[in-house]
C-alpha cells in the first residue's frame, strides 16, 4: 500500500470545518499534519500563523489545501510550489486568471499537481445532467441563483473588498455547473452588476451569453434572497426541459425527478486531488473564472443601497 499524503490545510475558516476536514478525516489517501491562520486551528494538530512559519516547522509535508481568500492565494501557492508541495486550490483558484496561469506553469516546471478545484461540478445531478445533453441538444438555458448573504457570509468583509468577487462568489459555482455540462463553449455578450454604494464587489448580476450557433444562456445572481434560496438551473433541449435544483443535488427530466446517488462534493475532490497527485498530474481549468473576468470587463455597473450586516 501506498503511504498517505501528508497534507496541510492553510486557512481554517468556516468552509474548512464544515467540508474539508470532515473529507479529509474519511479519506485513507491523506493524513492531515499541521495548519495555518491568522485567526484560527485546526483542533490536535500543530497550527501556525504562516505558511512559512509552518513550513520551515514541519517536515515532511506533501501538499498543501488553500482555503483563505482568493486575494491572499497566489503568494502562498507560490510559497508551497517553490518548496515542493503539490496544491490544491479551493474554489475560485485566483483572484486574476494570470495568477493561476503563472501557478500553472510553476507547478509544471516543477513535476508538481496544481488541482483547481469547483466542488459544484462534483454534485450528483451535474454527470447525469451532462450526459442528457450530449444526447439531447440544448436550445436555452435559465441560471437562478439567489441567496442570503447574510446566512451564508455573516461579517465577512473580504468577500466585499476588490478581489472578494462579491455574488460572483456563489455565482461562479453555478458557472462551473453550466461549463461542465453544456457541449459547446458559451462567451458573454452583455451584462450588469448592482455595486452596493458602500462595496467594491457586487451584490447582483445579471449575465446574457451565448454559444457559437447562437443558443442563449440568461443568468441571474443575487445575494439579497430571503426566504427559500434558489440555486436553480433550467435547461430547455430538443427533447424537452431538464431542470438541476439544490445547487446540483436534485435533477428532472421532462418533469420527472430523477433518482440519484448521495451528495459527496468535497470526499469527490479530495479523491481527484489523491488520484493527480498520485498519477503525476495537474488538473487547472480556469473557464468558470474567465466567465467571472469577463462580467466584470463587460458588464454595465449600476450602483444601488448600501449594505449592511
Amino acid at each position: 500500500m501506498m503511504s498517505a499524503i501528508k497534507l496541510a490545510i492553510v486557512g481554517v475558516g468556516k468552509i474548512v470545518h464544515d467540508q474539508h476536514l470532515p473529507a479529509i478525516a474519511a479519506n485513507p489517501d491523506f493524513q492531515l499534519v499541521a495548519s495555518a491562520s491568522r485567526h484560527n486551528i485546526v483542533d490536535g494538530l500543530p497550527g501556525f500563523k504562516s505558511i512559512e512559519e509552518m513550513l520551515a516547522a514541519v517536515p515532511g509535508i506533501d501538499a498543501v489545501s488553500l482555503c483563505m481568500p482568493p486575494q491572499y492565494r497566489y503568494q502562498a501557492a507560490r510559497v508551497a510550489l517553490a518548496a515542493g508541495k503539490h496544491v490544491f486550490l479551493e474554489k475560485p483558484p485566483g483572484a486574476t486568471l494570470s495568477e493561476v496561469a503563472d501557478l500553472e506553469a510553476l507547478a509544471a516546471a516543477k513535476s508538481l499537481t496544481l488541482f483547481t478545484s469547483w466542488h459544484s461540478r462534483y454534485a450528483p445531478a451535474v454527470q447525469p445532467a451532462k450526459a442528457h445533453l450530449a444526447a439531447h441538444a440544448p436550445t436555452a438555458m435559465q441560471v437562478i441563483w439567489k441567496e442570503d448573504v447574510r446566512q451564508w457570509h455573516p461579517n465577512q468583509e473580504w468577500i466585499w473588498q476588490a478581489g472578494g468577487l462579491g455574488v460572483f462568489d456563489p455565482g461562479i459555482n453555478a458557472l462551473s455547473i453550466v461549463t461542465e455540462i453544456l457541449p459547446s463553449l458559451i462567451f458573454l455578450n452583455r451584462a450588469t452588476l448592482e455595486f452596493p454604494d458602500n462595496r467594491d464587489a457586487p451584490i447582483a448580476a445579471e449575465l446574457h451569453f451565448q454559444d457559437g450557433g447562437g443558443m442563449p444562456v440568461h443568468a441571474v445572481f443575487d445575494w439579497r434572497q430571503t426566504g427559500k434560496q434558489s440555486w436553480d438551473i433550467v435547461v430547455q433541449t430538443s427533447d424537452g426541459e431538464l431542470k438541476l435544483g439544490d445547487g446540483g443535488a436534485r435533477l428532472w427530466v421532462h418533469g420527472v425527478e430523477q433518482p440519484l446517488t448521495k451528495e459527496a462534493e468535497y470526499p469527490s475532490l479530495y479523491r481527484r486531488f489523491a488520484g493527480l497527485v498520485r498519477e503525476g498530474r495537474s488538473d487547472v481549468d480556469v473557464a468558470p473564472l474567465r466567465h467571472v473576468a469577463d462580467a466584470f470587463m463587460l458588464g454595465q455597473r449600476k450602483v444601488v443601497d448600501a449594505f449592511h450586516d
